[in-house]
């Protein structure tokens, strides 16, 4: 299998919405202006494609200089367990260099997965939940 890996290569609502449904993240696959929305408002998408086929993302939000959220990794579920996420969370850090700290929610099934890419557990963080 032959994976290429992309920067901001301009992904459409339709591959992020067939991405996020394929690959079990609980996000608005159904509402394309949402998820074009959550494209043109982000600052760094790491892509992994196979062919012509967007099988993988790590969308990031960031001010360069000092922080960094990784909103989305999502890998489809016949490419998962394969490094696909190691490798998108790899590229998506290099985007940001040392000063930058990367901030993440996990969802509860992959908090086994974050400290073994070398991401720590914080206890001291705070939100307030979408409504919608």
């Amino acid at each position: 299998m032959n994976i290429k890996y992309k920067i901001n290569s301009g992904i459409t609502p339709e591959e992020l919405a067939n991405v996020f449904m394929l690959s079990g993240i609980k996000r608005p696959y159904n509402d394309l202006s949402r998820l074009k929305k959550m494209i043109d408002n982000s600052d760094v998408i790491v892509e992994a494609w196979v062919e012509q086929e967007l099988i993988g993302i790590a969308r990031s939000i960031t001010d360069y200089s000092y922080c960094a959220y990784l909103s989305d990794l999502a890998v489809k579920q016949p490419f998962q367990g394969k490094g696909i996420g190691k490798e998108l969370l790899k590229i998506t850090k290099t985007q940001f260099g040392k000063q930058v700290a990367i901030i993440l929610l996990s969802s509860p099934g992959a908090m086994e997965f974050y400290p073994l890419q070398g991401y720590e557990k914080v206890e001291n963080g705070f939100r307030i939940p979408r409504e919608i």
